[in-house]
């Protein structure tokens, strides 16, 4: 049976109203499985309404330059202390080197993110360092778009150097910064980043940060690392937040807003060992990541109408599933990633074309290569259609 409130909630979700975060609650409340069908296919109604029902997909790199970091965040497997075991930092010529292989695969996009590593700097300085970052690629290969540095760097940067973060991002656009991944935002609670992230931005600042970047018309893209310590409370208190900055920036006319949504589910394998026993399980619950979707499909999608799962936290048949749920975009090509693949995801670290597309097509959907901004991509033949994206 499904109660009146959760049918109402969806009836009036379906008529193309915002439902409200306490509904949102109830709808994730919800374990009995006709209410958790109808959820599932409101979800799919309004991802054709809002979306269509061609999937998308994106053929990028990751490159994540260096792992040394001054923050300490108990989910983290990825970070390390300069000098000891396992860290690294990428000189330029490495960086090149990822980057011209990309290009050779056809990628479109570098995605780059690292630690926060003190010691990035250039004459002392750490806007320097990363502006240098961004021209190493941009001026070999111009036609790429660089989606770089979080809201996180961003702020890292301008402390650093006693900067703005709108002088720091303006730096950024100028030298090729094209958008800004919505990472760090893990769950936008100042209660439960206490203990996930002490050392890290706060709500606010990372809502500043985006808005900010908006303002200055560059788009960014949004997260949330969902299902270790958080309520369904606090789940869509994160997603009224971005909710609220998405319409104040549409209300703005901004040129620069959020692109997409993407759910991280956590993943607790090689995690530090306080968390990863709190949290009490290695990998994410499928089920609950693909109602939580769904719920956001629900709650989200007037605003923000690209919804994306991770291949590397859901593996491929679980992303795939959730393209039931309300994804109309199932991610990038990746190539390499270190990040959740330290935390021991069982994703893979890269994906080929062909088998994101034979995933889609699967599902009886068809499906389209699109660039960071999500504008089509015509398939053209070329000597990069058919080559290998993973080595």
């Amino acid at each position: 049976m499904i109660t009146n409130s959760v049918d109402a909630i969806l009836n009036r979700a379906l008529a193309g109203e915002d439902i409200s975060p306490e509904e949102g609650v109830i709808l994730l409340q919800q374990t009995e499985p006709t209410a958790v069908a109808a959820i599932q296919e409101t979800a799919d109604q309004l991802r054709h309404h809002q979306a269509g029902d061609r999937v998308t997909y994106v053929i990028n790199r990751n490159i994540n330059f260096t792992n040394i970091c001054t923050q300490h965040c108990s989910f983290c497997a990825f970070r390390r202390d300069g000098g000891t075991e396992g860290a690294y930092w990428l000189d330029w010529g490495q960086i090149l080197e990822k980057t011209e292989d990309a290009v050779q695969r056809g990628a479109t996009e570098i995605c780059m993110q690292g630690g926060l590593n003190p010691e990035a700097t250039i004459n002392g300085a750490a806007l320097p360092y990363y502006l240098e970052l961004v021209k190493t690629i941009k001026q070999a290969f111009p036609q790429l778009h660089l989606h770089a540095f979080s809201p996180q760097e961003v702020q890292f940067i301008a402390e650093q150097d006693g900067l703005s973060y709108a002088e720091v991002i303006a730096e950024l656009q100028k030298a090729g910064v094209g958008s800004m991944p919505g990472t760090a935002a893990e769950v936008l609670d100042d209660e439960v980043r206490r203990i996930l992230c002490p050392e890290k931005t706060n709500t606010t600042t990372w809502l500043d940060i985006v808005g900010t970047a908006h303002r200055l018309g560059m788009p960014t893209t949004s997260t949330m690392l969902s299902g270790h310590i958080e309520t369904n409370q606090q789940q869509m208190g994160h997603l009224a937040k971005l909710r609220s900055l998405q319409q104040r920036t549409r209300a703005q006319g901004y040129s620069g807003y959020i692109t997409e949504f993407i759910l991280l589910p956590f993943v607790g394998q090689d995690a530090p060992k306080p968390l990863r026993q709190r949290v009490g399980r290695d990998q994410p619950i499928l089920q609950d990541a693909l109602l939580l979707t769904a719920v956001t499909r629900i709650f989200l999608g007037n605003w923000i109408s690209n919804h994306q799962p991770s291949w590397v936290k859901l593996g491929l048949a679980g992303a795939k599933e959730a393209l039931r749920w309300g994804c109309n975009d199932i991610g990038g090509t990746l190539m390499e990633e270190h990040i959740t693949t330290m935390a021991g995801a069982q994703g893979g670290t890269c994906m080929e074309v062909e088998t994101l597309q034979k995933a889609i097509h699967s599902l009886g959907r068809s499906y389209q290569q699109r660039d960071t901004l999500y504008r089509p991509i015509l398939q053209q033949v070329s000597d990069t259609v058919g080559a290998h994206v993973c080595h």
